[in-house]
Formats: C-alpha cells, sequence, structure tokens
C-alpha cells in the first residue's frame, strides 16, 4: 500500500478513485507520563513521554488508514493528512485520512 502526501502518484496511472478513508485513535495520556510532563513544564523542553505517546499514536491511525484503503480495494492512498483534537482535556484523537485509489504503473 502506497501511503502519500502529495495529490499525485509520479509513475503511476490512477486506474480508478475509490474515495475517501480514515483511520481514527483516541487515546488518553498515561498517568505516569502525565506526573512527569508536569513536572517537566516547571524547567522547560520537551515531554518525551508524550511525544513519544503522540508518535505511537499516529502510527495506530496510519495502520487503520491503511487497512481501511486495503478493505475497499485500493493499493494507494493520496493526500494523506493527519488531523488531531484534544477532547475533555484528557483525551487525544488521531485521525489519518486521505482519498483511496487503484494505481498502476505508467507505462
Amino acid at each position: 500500500m502506497l501511503i502519500v502526501t502529495t495529490n499525485d502518484l509520479p509513475g503511476y496511472k490512477i486506474t480508478r478513485v475509490i474515495g475517501e478513508v480514515n483511520g481514527l485513535t483516541v487515546r488518553t495520556r498515561n498517568v505516569g507520563a502525565q506526573i512527569g510532563a508536569s513536572f517537566k513544564a516547571l524547567g522547560g523542553g520537551e515531554l518525551r513521554g508524550l511525544t513519544k505517546q503522540l508518535h505511537e499514536a499516529r502510527e495506530e491511525a496510519l495502520t487503520r488508514l491503511k487497512e481501511a484503503g486495503e478493505a475497499v480495494g485500493a493499493n494507494a492512498v493520496l493526500a494523506m493528512r493527519y488531523d488531531s483534537n484534544e477532547l475533555a482535556g484528557t483525551f487525544q484523537e488521531i485521525l489519518a485520512y486521505g482519498t483511496a485509489v487503484v494505481a498502476e504503473p505508467a507505462p
């Protein structure tokens, strides 16, 4: 499965546009990471525990996007983007979305 942020796929011909697909995950912050982040916020610097959690959430959303594309018969997703929101001050929503297509190598 090719997943790209571009609107086209150089070297490929789009033979079918299937439509939008997405992968969503909602996570809560780890209590330990949250406590560590509170202390770190006093002195400044990177919040490594939260950075790690957000990276994992993005990877999970991307995996779910890939699965959604495969489920509808796509072999590529174009114009992939991420969106994120905080819910109730405790939960983090990460959404990966794009356009599912069937692409063949250009002659």
